[in-house]
This record gives structure tokens, sequence and C-alpha cells, in this order.
């Protein structure tokens, strides 16, 4: 059986909601290719190409399990990795040791949210087996989920939400565990310690800070937001007990006439972290934690060792200055977990985390007919769009292109695919 540990176990425990051991169960496998969207290099919209020979994935360690894809998503990470953002990073992840000669990332199947089924297990997974309803946010760093099969770690994968749809459970895991990662396992907060602290949450409109307004509303917290006045009233239906809108005056000034906060989530980063630690209260384990840092930027410009030694001294600096003067100052960054997506299954099941969602709509982007689905009731900016696998090359090009994000090549096709999954992008 696969090691969560110990807090994982028994936060599994606690819900009930993982069997005990079923024992081996792989089913065959007769495919040695497969349907994928891929880049063959670094750049902007033309590197996109489909593909019907990408490699079908192999089980290589015996707590992996391949998960035929029904729904997938693209978020902004995958944009702007399509462009080489964090390849030196990534690549020192998938080949640490340097044993491989050839440029290890190519071709790269982008895509980090997957909703669908297991089709078969490695050796020592006994949690899921063939046939079982799972979603999971793959790391950067492995192949992604814009293919027909994907291929991930036992310790990433969760039951898929009872009440959700694959199209849209596959719009929450990589958001979900962002802002988990970043309240949970590095702020430190939870059901049990949540309940009347003070949080303010700087980019509550996006698909990260919608998922955090919800998840410490849940948890008991009094939440303050920052977003836009045009998703303000969206923002309020999620739980906020006060939103303020960036644009109606000098945001610091308006902050700074409120009580002092417990928590503060920073999605926006920039010039916001040099005043926003004064809101905090001093001397009570009070925390900054920021989703915005130059980490991976670092290490593309100046290189594994040179960059991470920048990173080092530049957190370790902020750290200890915050911390002389009563407050905690932190990073956080996505951190796959399926025991994490567990919890957040039984949050959303539960009524305490929701997506609002909009069918057959106008599309600002493209101005044609879509599906449209908004994570979770999100700024315009954060609608996804659902496209059945087939179609996805008639739209992909018109409508990424305009969002900033990829493009297919012209002429390409993808042809018939009997399974056809519903692949969603972020835009």
């Amino acid at each position: 059986m696969l090691s969560r540990g110990a807090a994982g176990w028994r936060a599994l425990r606690w819900a009930g909601r993982r069997p005990r051991a079923r024992g081996l169960r792989a089913s065959p496998r007769a495919w040695s290719a497969m349907p994928s969207w891929v880049i063959d290099r670094y750049g902007s919209n033309e590197v996109l190409r489909f593909t019907r020979d990408m490699v079908f994935p192999i089980i290589h360690f015996p707590n992996e399990v391949i998960i035929r894809v029904h729904a997938a998503s693209l978020n902004p990470i995958d944009l702007s990795m399509r462009s080489g953002y964090g390849a030196t990073a990534l690549n020192m992840k998938r080949d640490p040791l340097k044993l491989k000669t050839e440029e290890t990332e190519f071709p790269l199947t982008l895509g980090r949210d997957v909703s669908g089924v297991v089709m078969e297990c490695g050796l020592s997974v006994s949690y899921f087996k063939p046939g079982d309803e799972v979603w999971a946010a793959i790391p950067p760093w492995k192949q992604g989920t814009l293919s027909e099969f994907v291929v991930a770690s036992g310790n990433e994968v969760s039951f898929k939400p009872k009440c959700l749809s694959h199209i849209e459970a596959a719009a929450l895991p990589y958001v979900g565990l962002t802002a988990w990662s970043a309240l949970n396992q590095v702020g430190g907060l939870n059901k049990s310690n949540c309940s009347g602290k003070r949080v303010l949450i700087l980019g509550a409109s996006g698909g990260v800070g919608t998922f955090a307004v919800q998840l410490v509303k849940a948890w008991g917290a009094h939440v303050t937001a920052v977003c836009s006045h045009d998703a303000s009233t969206l923002v309020k239906k999620l739980g906020a007990d006060d939103v303020i809108d960036y644009k109606s005056g000098n945001l610091e000034e308006q902050l700074k006439t409120l009580p002092l906060f417990d928590f503060i989530l920073d999605n926006v980063g920039g010039s916001t972290e040099k005043w926003a630690l004064d809101l905090l209260k001093k001397w009570s384990g009070a925390t900054y934690v920021t989703l915005v840092t130059p980490f991976l930027i670092n290490m593309d410009k100046l290189g594994v060792a040179d960059g991470m030694l920048q990173t080092g001294v530049t957190v370790g600096s902020k750290t200890l200055k915050h911390l002389l003067k009563g407050v905690h100052y932190r990073w956080a960054f996505f951190m796959p977990s399926g025991p994490s997506l567990d919890e957040i299954a039984e949050l959303v099941d539960s009524g305490k985390v929701s997506l609002l969602f909009c069918e057959s709509v106008q599309c600002p982007v493209t101005n044609s007919k879509w599906r449209i689905l908004a994570f979770p009731a999100g700024h315009m900016m954060n609608l996804t769009s659902l496209f059945s696998f087939p179609a996805v090359h008639r739209t992909l090009e018109s409508s990424l292109q305009q969002a900033g994000g990829a493009s297919v090549l012209p002429g390409t096709h993808l042809g018939e695919n009997p399974y056809k999954p519903s692949i969603h992008f972020h835009v």
C-alpha cells in the first residue's frame, strides 16, 4: 500500500473515502500510441501541434496508475511553459542525475488537470482499480493531460467528487491544490484553527482566489476579498464577508481602515508585498503567504546553482526581516496531493465549495456558441471553454490565439477518436 504520510492517513481515516486494500487489478494494454496535443520546442502560438502517434504512457513505478482522460484543462502555467517558463528547474526535476543526453522534455504534452477513469494500476496500488472514476493534478515536470491517456502517481490521484461530471471536475484540481498548499500546507490554516481568524485574500476573483475564499470560509474564518468591482457580487456570493474594489481608490489606504489580519494570501505580488505585511497583527503568529515568487525565473536566468542561491538569499532575508517585525513571511507553490484532493472532494460533495456554470452562451473570445464553465463563478478571464476532442482543432487556434494561448498548425486534424473525451481550457 502506498505511503501517504501520517497526517494524510489520519485525514483519510476520518473521511472514510479510501477503501481497504482490494488487491492488484491491471487491465491489459493494447495500445502503443495515442492522440495528444504536444509541443516540440518552446515558442508562441505556432508550436502546438496535434499528433496521433504520442507514445502510450508506461507504468515505470509500482505506485503509478494510467488514467483514461475524460476531461482535461489548460491552466495559465501551461501557457507559460509553452514559452519556456521554468524549463531549467523542470528539466532538472525530470532528469536530476543528467543520465539522458538528449532533450528530455520534447515532445511535451501540456495540461495539468484531469478527470477520468483508471485503466491500469501498478503492483503496489491498492487504493484504486480499473474503472474507478478519479481526478488529479499532474505536476508540471510530468507529461500533461491533453492526451487520451496519462500516467500519474497514486499519491497524486483521488476519487472524483460524486456530485460533479468529469467536465466539471477537471476545472478544479490544480487551482484547488495551489490554494490548499498556500493556506494549509504552508500557511498552517485548517478547520480546527481557522474559526474567527481574519483572512485577507488579494486577487480573490481568479481560480485560486475564488477557491481560497470558499475554503477558509468553510473553515470558519472572516474573509476580506480584494477584486475588481465587476467581480465583487460573485465573490460576495462565494462567502466573502467584506469585498474591496481595488479600482475604487488607494487600496492600501482602504485596507488600513480595517482591523488587522491574522493571515494574508497574496495572488497578486509586485508592489503589493511592500505594504501588505503591515496589515498583519504583530507578534501573534500572523502569516503572509505569496504565490508570486521569482524561483523559476531565477533558475531560468541564472542557471540551477546560481538561481537556487539567489532564491535562497531572497526568501531567507525577507523571512528574517519580517520575523524581526513580528510576522511570518512565506512562499507557496502548487503541490500535488491525493489526500488533499480527498478533502477537497468532500467539501465539494457537501456543498461547501461550488462551481457555477453557464451553458451555450456567447463566448467573448470568439463570438461563437460554446459551453462555458467558470471556476468557480470567477472573472470573465477565468472562463473555461469546453470542447469535444474531435472539435478542438476547429476552435483552438481562433480562441486561444486571441486569449494569448496556444495555436494549432494549419491543416492539422484529429481524425476519428472513438473515445471522444471532452477537453476544456482555462483562457
